[in-house]
């Protein structure tokens, strides 16, 4: 990103933050329907490693600046995604999960563990992103929960984000608490709290339900109301409370 597209993002963060409340609430709350289902066309900080909403990419930045001065070099793996992205994810899996023999329903279950249905996904808001470190040089099998921890190779960024990410706005999002349910435990999920509590919120107003059920997704047809519910209830609402509206 060149000096003067940062210097106009920032200009944008900072009228953003600066705005009451009240207004902010308003402003999130008439967040385009189609956006907070992927489906939109939401305005976007463009790099070459990201995407993500102008406010969130500044706070990113100042993050990532601070990192590499204690030797964090971030790698992002993934940001805003829209729903054919994320469709594609389904679908890939879905097929790879099918041919190894799985059900239909013990294929979803297993998607599920650590990918959204389309239309669910917290990366379609353009306030999340996954990230690892860059400087071990680690070239597959980022994703891996061991990996940042023990002797791992991202433990030190584990702990550099244990201890800074709050402070520039970032949380995890899916932590390893005990009795937390859905998604499991991912070390590279952070969200900007400062958009993502209210377009979560924007989000739970939905009709989720109908959406999904009218939706022409690979094994769609087992999305039963019970299904529905739990998935809503535990892989969209049980994430880090710090999280929650």
């Amino acid at each position: 990103m060149n000096r003067r597209s940062f210097s106009k993002l920032t200009v944008l963060g900072i009228v953003a933050a600066s705005l009451p409340l009240v207004a902010r609430a308003a402003i999130l709350e008439m967040i385009d329907r189609d956006e907070l289902l992927g489906k939109g066309s939401p305005l976007l900080t463009k790099t070459s490693t990201y995407r993500l909403r102008p406010e969130a990419a500044i706070a990113f930045e100042e993050m990532k600046a601070a990192a590499l001065k204690d030797g964090i070099k971030f790698q992002v793996v993934s940001s805003y995604r829209d729903y054919n992205h994320q469709n594609r994810i389904w679908e890939r899996k879905y097929k790879r999960f099918r041919e190894s023999g799985l059900s239909h329903l013990a294929t979803i279950n297993k998607i599920i563990e650590y990918s959204t249905i389309p239309g669910t996904s917290r990366h379609h808001w353009g306030t999340d992103i996954d990230i690892v470190d860059a400087t071990p040089g680690v070239t597959s099998g980022l994703l891996v929960p061991s990996k940042f921890h023990g002797s791992g190779p991202f433990c030190k960024f584990k702990e550099w984000m244990d201890a800074h990410a709050n402070s520039f706005g970032f949380y995890l999002v899916y932590t390893d608490t005990y009795d937390r349910k859905g998604f499991k435990y991912e070390p590279w999920h952070y969200s900007y709290k400062a958009l993502s509590l209210d377009y979560l919120k924007a989000y739970q107003a939905l009709d989720i339900k109908s959406q999904l059920q009218a939706a022409n997704l690979l094994g769609s047809e087992y999305f039963t109301d019970s299904f529905i519910e739990r998935y809503l209830k535990e892989n969209v609402g049980d994430i880090n409370p710090a999280l929650l509206p």
